[in-house]
């Protein structure tokens, strides 16, 4: 949405097929080279939306910047003098994006019961974990690496409950009809 590009039709699945099979790529010459796969991450969209410039040439352009720095670690060592309050404006300011495009998609989404109710229990479980760090104190040792990060709860709730309800079937009228049948 970003880019302009269409995010329907066979252009964009070509373009998401591409980006899945490149990931895999690179982590397989990560694996390779036994270190971690790189993959791309979500505060690229919000530094294409402060940006505005969404070039996959640019991508080449940084990772040419990226080889001179870890040719030369004295380059390297003159960026860490950036000031950290510095790097945290910009760091607020681009996850801030990515939360206000996050909101975006989720307003330009029709929201029926059923997907209201995965974003009400998905925002609520992370949250209780954020803000209650000892919820899953006396909880197995995996159930608490698994379940303490409020993403992974998130994440791990939106998709039960997108399963869970997917078994149940819909009902055809909505609240306002099943009141007006039974007055």
């Amino acid at each position: 949405m970003f880019s302009r590009q269409p995010i329907s039709g066979n252009g964009y699945l070509q373009r998401i097929k591409g980006g899945v099979l490149a990931d895999g790529i690179n982590s397989l010459i990560a694996a390779t080279f036994n270190t971690f796969p790189n993959t791309t991450f979500s505060q690229n969209n919000g530094v294409i939306h402060l940006t505005g410039i969404a070039s996959r040439y640019i991508g080449y352009f940084i990772a040419g910047i990226l080889f001179v720095l870890g040719m030369f670690p004295v380059l390297g060592a003159v960026l860490m003098t950036i000031p950290k309050p510095v790097l945290g404006g910009a760091t607020l300011v681009m996850f801030g994006t990515v939360a206000a495009a996050g909101i975006k998609i989720i307003a330009n989404e029709e929201l029926d019961r059923r997907k209201i109710m995965t974003i009400a229990i998905s925002f609520g479980l992370g949250l209780g974990v954020m803000l209650v760090p000892d919820l899953l104190k006396q909880a197995p040792k995996l159930v608490q690496t698994v379940l303490g990060s409020p993403v992974t709860m998130s994440g791990i709730a939106a998709l039960t409950m997108a399963g869970l309800l997917s078994l149940f079937p819909e009902s055809e009228k909505s609240p306002k009809q099943v009141k007006a049948s039974e007055a």
